[in-house]
């Protein structure tokens, strides 16, 4: 149990992925970007960084595991759709929030999420899912979990599914100010650079948004 989150890892979880990890980080007090001239330079310096060919590479590389893990349950990764879009248009315009969520997946080549953290009910957990459960996911869809599938939970509900996305109750806002990134390693991937995106996103968050680091940690499963 982490000491600035109420946050634990299912012994399920361990049991099938084990050494498998996750990381958080806690942005506190986020508010829009003032300096919008600076922004854009900092996201074109850092586009600039991961379209190195070495970099792009090693993402690249990473991005394909996913995309392994994400067809042995019969679902589409959404990675390798943003990695082409990124390298060919650059990073998304939508807010600072979800932009540094981006910004994280792409610079790392792993998988992010963000959501609202006052809407979330109660601790944490990082599970295994059985066969039939359900989520009310984003934009009206409803998820069904397959058995064995990855999901992070609150006391109440399932808030995101890996391989099928997030929950509408804490999809993030233009007046969310407490915000939780999370990001999820597949078999395969090394939980370092969990934590090379989280730092990103910190960062990012942090500089434009003059949001607080509450937390940022990487748990292994």
């Amino acid at each position: 149990m982490s000491s600035w989150i109420d946050f634990s890892i299912s012994p399920a979880y361990h049991t099938k992925y084990p050494g498998v990890g996750f990381g958080l980080t806690l942005m506190q007090d986020c508010k829009p970007p003032a300096d919008r001239q600076g922004y854009e330079q900092y996201k074109r310096k850092l586009l600039r960084k991961m379209r190195k060919r070495e970099t792009l590479a090693e993402i690249s590389k990473r991005i394909e595991t996913y995309d392994r893990f994400f067809q042995s349950f019969g679902f589409e990764c959404p990675l390798p759709k943003h990695l082409h879009r990124t390298i060919h248009s650059g990073f998304p315009d939508y807010n600072l929030l979800v932009d540094a969520h981006f910004m994280a997946e792409m610079c790392a080549g792993i998988l992010v999420a963000v959501t609202d953290y006052d809407r979330i009910e109660g601790g944490l957990t990082l599970d295994v899912a059985q066969e039939g459960e359900t989520c009310d996911g984003m934009g009206g869809r409803l998820f069904t979990t397959k058995e064995g599938e990855i999901v992070f939970r609150d006391e109440k509900d399932i808030i995101c599914v890996l391989c099928q996305g997030a929950d509408e109750k804490t999809r993030v806002k233009d007046d969310s100010r407490n915000v939780l990134f999370y990001a999820y390693a597949v078999p395969g991937i090394d939980s370092n650079h969990l934590n090379e995106g989280l730092k990103v996103a910190a960062q990012t968050v942090e500089q434009f948004g003059r949001g607080t680091v509450k937390g940022l940690e990487v748990f292994q499963g």
